[in-house]
């Protein structure tokens, strides 16, 4: 049997198309923003000033805007909360069981950022703190974190927030080695010392330090700055930066 064709174009059909024959959740970005501060990992979090979860810590986050691309609204989260601009920021992950925000269905894209202390102190203002974070487990094994203040004091995370660091720790650990995202956590020039203690702080364990160096210096990414790092109480070190405009 011959079924009747359908002659209706497509903008005839999408001029008729009633969007809200189907329940559609809120879409939400939420940036995990890392930094390492004195072998210390280290995130950004803002206290919630209203419910739910009111008073307790969140990662920086918004809505995304009907007209509004992902990475534009995580830009954005960056300027209204942190007031930083032009920073390194990778999508990580999307969240979305249906009760993780008890408001209504809110699907979350997840992106981490990194910084080094120097720009975030920068952009410090009230509303953000900077918190430890602690990894109960090793390698890659992934899971939630915990977060500490600077009493060493656990913080109580909103939402999904701790499985959301915890992505982004085991998402880092494991780029590490074969992406050069660790000069992202650095100023413009470093030691390789400082480098080889973003790498120990990001990976949880010490590294050898001579064959570190061996390693770091045959990938070609750093040069030689031909200067010293000064006011030191040791002997200065030679300062290096990295040889590319971006690791992205």
């Amino acid at each position: 049997m011959n079924q009747e064709r359908d002659t209706t174009s497509e903008a005839e059909f999408l001029a008729d198309y009633d969007p809200k024959v189907f329940e559609r959740p809120s879409v939400a970005v939420d940036v995990v923003l890392l930094t390492v501060q004195q072998e210390t990992l280290e995130v950004v979090l803002l206290k919630r000033r209203e419910h739910p979860a009111r008073g307790h810590m969140t990662l920086p986050g918004t809505f995304v805007g009907i007209a509004e691309s992902l990475d534009t609204a995580a830009e954005r989260l960056m300027v209204d909360k942190v007031g930083l601009s032009g920073i390194f920021l990778e999508q990580l992950y999307t969240f979305g069981e249906p009760k993780r925000d008890p408001r209504m269905r809110v699907i979350t894209v997840a992106y981490y950022a990194l910084v080094s202390p120097e720009r975030l102190l920068d952009a410090a203002t009230e509303d953000v703190i900077r918190a430890r974070i602690q990894v109960p487990w090793g390698g890659e094994t992934g899971g939630p974190i915990d977060v500490l203040n600077d009493t060493d004091s656990a913080l109580t995370l909103a939402f999904d927030h701790a499985d959301l660091i915890g992505m982004a720790v085991k998402r880092i650990r494991g780029k590490l080695n074969y992406a050069p995202i660790g000069y992202q956590l650095l100023p413009a020039e470093f030691t390789l010392r400082r480098l080889q203690q973003v790498h120990e702080t990001i990976l949880g364990n010490p590294v050898n330090k001579d064959s570190f160096r061996r390693r770091m210096l045959a990938t070609g990414e750093l040069e030689a700055t031909g200067t010293l790092e000064d006011e030191v109480g040791h002997r200065p070190a030679e300062l290096y930066r990295f040889s590319r405009l971006s690791a992205v």
